[in-house]
């Protein structure tokens, strides 16, 4: 096929994507990533990061970047079973096991690589995986390189779990994964049901937490120090790319057998570079922060609270929770789309969701909070949330 045969079904594609609001445009950043940043639109209130911590401009992350690339420099230029591994990498792994209270750990280059990289190593034909149907899209395609028999249960539907169990009796091993905190909800998993239902149907569970590593429950260890089954979640996935300084990176935490195997075999680890040593040097400074200064978690969530009242007072539909994660449903793409747009005009930064990130019919604009947005800059969101969902009739 020549590529202006492929070139026209594109345009096809992308005009039809347009037309139906669902076409994602990029507004450019001229700033440091925090509560406030400068864009073409001019100076915003930040409500889109993963920053939930502030940490993402931190004078001391900076700083211990900054030593780390002097003193190991940019890269290493391989993989680390061939050209050697570096002590800052090694240190990494014991601190997040530490932090954890696991085994052992393993880092990759994101979550996303961690949970490729994860079922078709330690799951075959002989398996079975039992996925949550509104986990992450990474959690969705790693399962699609295993060669485990697939089920998806309704989210957060522990009957419909069971079910899916009782039918996975005769598999050699069985393996629930779900997401902690589901992104696009802002919902936490079921986790101790989760937990007892692998005990009464001898299963292992999988959870990848990156939207709670570093600020949900007591200590910032998580969904599963929240719901107080740490010591029963075999497999933890999870991101340094949010709450634990914003850069990139991930890992896989949990049993010593498990990430030995790992290391040996998972393919996202043995054929890609490692983590810049800057970051890893970073992404300790930040467990360093999140481990001596609580403060930053008591604000988060006070944030959080007050928003999501404040929100609710004003009219708006938001699915409940704790989470700095909160969905403000609208369901019509285009009523979405306009209104982030204005939003973002009265500079507010904002992101309408849309098919296919959420289900057709499910549009909505997910606002992220953290730690560093001041109540006033609270306030002036609310304030413009409200004027524009008068303006187009939501509420």
């Amino acid at each position: 096929m020549a590529y202006s045969d492929i070139k026209s079904w594109l345009g096809s594609e992308l005009q039809n994507m347009r037309s139906l609001g669902l076409f994602k445009e990029e507004i450019v950043i001229k700033s440091s990533q925090g509560p406030l940043v400068d864009t073409q639109l001019g100076q915003l209130i930040n409500l889109c990061a993963n920053n939930y911590l502030g940490l993402a401009d931190h004078p001391e992350i900076k700083k211990a970047v900054s030593d780390a690339l002097e003193s190991h420099g940019f890269g290493l230029a391989s993989v680390r079973f061939i050209c050697g591994t570096q002590d800052i990498h090694k240190n990494l792994e014991k601190r997040l096991t530490d932090f954890f209270g696991t085994e052992d750990t393993i880092l990759y280059n994101s979550c996303f690589d961690a949970n490729a990289g994860l079922f078709e190593t330690i799951l075959s034909s002989e398996d079975v995986v039992i996925s949550d149907s509104l986990n992450h899209a990474s959690i969705i395609d790693g399962i699609r390189l295993c060669r485990s028999e697939k089920k998806v249960f309704l989210h957060s539907d522990m009957e419909d779990l069971e079910l899916k169990l009782k039918e996975s009796q005769s598999a050699r091993f069985r393996l629930i994964v779900t997401d902690g905190v589901f992104s696009m909800q802002g919902d936490l998993a079921r986790l101790s049901e989760i937990c007892d239902l692998a005990d009464k149907y001898d299963s292992l569970v999988m959870v990848d937490d990156s939207h709670a590593t570093g600020f949900i429950g007591p200590n910032g260890k998580g969904t599963p120090e929240e719901l107080g089954v740490s010591n029963r979640i075999d497999i933890l996935t999870s991101t340094l790319g949010k709450a634990l300084g914003g850069a990139s990176g991930g890992f896989t935490t949990g049993r010593k057998e498990i990430v030995d195997y790992l290391r040996q075999r998972s393919r996202p680890y043995i054929f890609s570079n490692t983590l810049a040593p800057p970051i890893v040097a970073g992404t300790i400074k930040a467990l360093d922060l999140i481990q001596s200064d609580p403060n930053l978690r008591k604000v988060l969530l006070e944030n959080t609270k007050y928003f999501r009242q404040k929100m609710t007072d004003n009219g708006f539909n938001i699915i409940p929770g704790i989470h700095p994660v909160v969905p403000i449903m609208i369901g019509d793409e285009l009523t979405t789309i306009e209104m982030a747009r204005l939003i973002n005009e009265k500079n507010v930064f904002v992101v309408g969701f849309r098919f296919p990130v959420v289900p057709k019919g499910e549009a909505r604009i997910r606002v992220q909070l953290s730690a560093t947005h001041t109540r006033g800059q609270l306030d002036k969101a609310i304030s413009v949330f409200h004027e524009v969902g008068v303006g187009v009739g939501l509420i």
